[in-house]
Formats: structure tokens, sequence, C-alpha cells
């Protein structure tokens, strides 16, 4: 594959180069956009594998070694991911790898079931099951009643911010339901509590991954009308957008491991002992795995299942529904939904990273 040198990029898109050409993966601009910038493409193709003094780290960045170092036994957790020392699981998708992460009772039994039977359409006139009366023991109708709430509220403005006002609720409130919490006073914002799992409780990747989600989403109008207009393929539709946007455009930019022994990846050999940066971003684009890389596209034969996380992890589960229920919501509440005038989604941070606002016309 031929290297793609910044020379050809626009100064002001021109990576900021170490000692030896390798992009800085902290020094200034990095955080804007590493994809628009190329970092990414320029440490696959020239830098496979390079230490970065700012991160302290070696930096993995394409699809193979970066599997390699999230599965392999020679790999371990490192703790600043907050995970144990020793042989611990792997952040992966919206889960923290803690060895003290609890599935949700309900999490075997729910994802089964949205395999084999689909949500209704929604339409303007639809609406969310009255779950007092319809009990159901997954986590499911406490994220579909928060998300409608939250949907009505701003249903009736003339603009608004679906990330300061939805996305940054919606996790919290799915939360405070099901602890018997969430109150529609809006003055009062939903508490996770009640004994609540605390991975369930660590919304902050949820929030960025849902605006991800609903941007990606409502740049294309031809999936909007496809969940809206219903049919048995709906729900799997929404799970595979789902699935596309965390490989795309992962909340998780970066997962830390330390290496247990020596290790030979693509670009050369791992030293023992090592911290190891695991550049999520940049393998989920890596065309050596995924065809038209930057492209959207829930349908996409080459799709993986690693970016997604464990299914038994609760943030796993809850960020799923989230999206499901929560872009339901909003085309129920507001059918019409669209960018405000002269809007364009952007997201930022190269640690973590997601759009800071999503703003729309609600009717």
């Amino acid at each position: 594959m031929p290297a793609d040198r910044s020379e050809a990029l626009p100064t002001a898109r021109r990576p900021h180069r170490l000692a030896g050409g390798q992009p800085g993966l902290l020094e200034p601009g990095a955080s804007a956009d590493p994809y628009r910038l190329r970092l990414y493409r320029i440490l696959r193709t020239d830098f496979p594998l390079g230490h970065d003094p700012g991160l302290g780290a070696w930096l993995l960045s394409r699809y193979g070694d970066v599997v390699l170092a999230l599965t392999d036994p020679r790999f371990t957790g490192y703790p600043h991911d907050g995970a144990p020392r020793g042989p611990v699981p792997a952040p992966l998708g919206l889960c923290r790898g803690s060895l003290v992460c609890t599935p949700l009772p309900e999490a075997g039994t729910a994802p089964a079931r949205a395999e084999t039977s689909d949500t209704p359409a929604v339409t303007a006139s639809s609406a969310p099951a009255d779950t007092a009366a319809h009990p159901d023991p997954g986590p499911a109708p406490a994220v579909e009643r928060a998300a409608y709430v939250l949907a009505r509220r701003i249903a009736g403005r003339d603009r608004a911010d679906l990330v300061g006002e939805f996305c940054r609720w919606l996790p919290a409130g799915a939360v405070a339901v099901a602890a018997g919490l969430f109150s529609p006073d809006p003055n009062a914002p939903p508490r996770p509590g009640g004994g609540a799992d605390d991975c369930a409780r660590q919304t902050g990747l949820r929030e960025r991954a849902l605006a991800s989600f609903l941007a990606n989403m409502l740049d294309d109008p031809d999936l909007l009308a496809a969940v809206t207009g219903g049919g048995a393929g709906v729900g799997m539709l929404l799970r595979r957008a789902w699935a596309e946007t965390l490989r795309r455009d992962p909340p998780v930019q970066i997962v830390l491991r330390r290496t247990r022994t020596e290790v030979r990846v693509s670009g050369g050999t791992l030293p023992a002992g090592e911290a190891v940066a695991c550049l999520i971003g940049a393998a989920g684009r890596d065309p050596a795995r995924f065809a038209a890389p930057d492209r959207f596209d829930p349908l996409r034969a080459d799709a993986d299942p690693l970016f997604s996380g464990p299914a038994g992890c609760p943030a796993v589960l809850l960020g799923r529904l989230e999206a499901e229920h929560g872009l339901r919501a909003l085309l129920t509440a507001m059918p019409r939904i669209r960018w405000a005038e002269g809007f364009r989604p952007t997201s930022s941070g190269v640690l973590t990273r997601g759009p800071r606002t999503l703003l729309v016309r609600p009717s």
C-alpha cells in the first residue's frame, strides 16, 4: 500500500510531527480531527509501530495489530484504564473491561428476543407501551420511557441541541427510570442510582456514542425513511447502524494495554512490560480490513462485532437500547426533524470522541 504523505495536504491539515517524522497523537490540532488530518492513515502506512512520548506508549494503528493487543493473553490491562494488574478483559466498545462488571440479569434474554421480533414501525401515531401495565423483565421499557419523555419535551421547539437536551439525559434517565428516580420536571435532571450497576452508571461514553449514532442517521434521509416506514427488518437495520457507528465513530478512540512479554506485530517487536496504545479509531477505518472504511454503511458485508463490545456488559446493552429507542422516540415526536439551517455535525477528541452539539429543527 503506498504511503500517504502529509506533504500533499494543505498546511492547515498537516499533523504535527515528532522527531523522526511520526505524527504526535497529543500534539496541537490532533484532537480536532485525526481522520481529516489523515493522522491515523499516516500512522498505519508509515509508522505502524512507533513510540509516542506524550502518551508514554507504543502506538498500534493497524486492524490486525489492534485486535492482537485486545485479545492475545500476552497483553494485559493497563492501570490507567481503571483495570487491575494481571490478565484482565480489554475495554471494548462501551465496556470498561472490568473484572467486576456485572451483567444485567436480563442481558441474556433481551438480545435474543430482539433478534426474533421487531418493534412496531415508528409513525406519528405510535407511542410507547405503558410499562406499568405491561411489565417486562428487561431494561428496554425504562429506556423507551425515558426516550419518549425527553423527545416530547423538545418536540414543539423551533430549534434544539440533541446533545445537550437528549443524548446527555437519556443514558442517565434510563438508569434512573429503572430505579424509580426519573422525574419529568425539566428542573430536576435524572439521577443514576438505586443500586444500579457501576458500569451502567458510567454514562459519558454512551452519550458520545448516541450523539454519533444520531448524527449518522440524520445525515442519511434514506435510512430515516426506512426506519419511519417500518417493516420486518427495521430492528435489524437499527442494530446494524449502531454497530457501524461504533466501528466508524468509536466513542473510545484509544485503549491502553501492557505487554507481558515481547510481542511481534506488523511493524516490529514490542518490548516486554511496555504500555501499548491501541488506536481503535484507526483500526476501525483500516482499508486492509474494511471496504470504503470512511463510509457509514449499516449494510456493509464486512461488518465486525469486535467494536461493539461483549453483549453481556450492561453498558453495551444499554447503549444499543438507547440508540434504538432514542431514534424511534425522536422520529415519533418529530417526524420532520432535520438539521438546523447551516448546521453540520462535527466531532472532536482523540482519547474519547463524539459530536459536542447536534442542532436540529424539530418541526
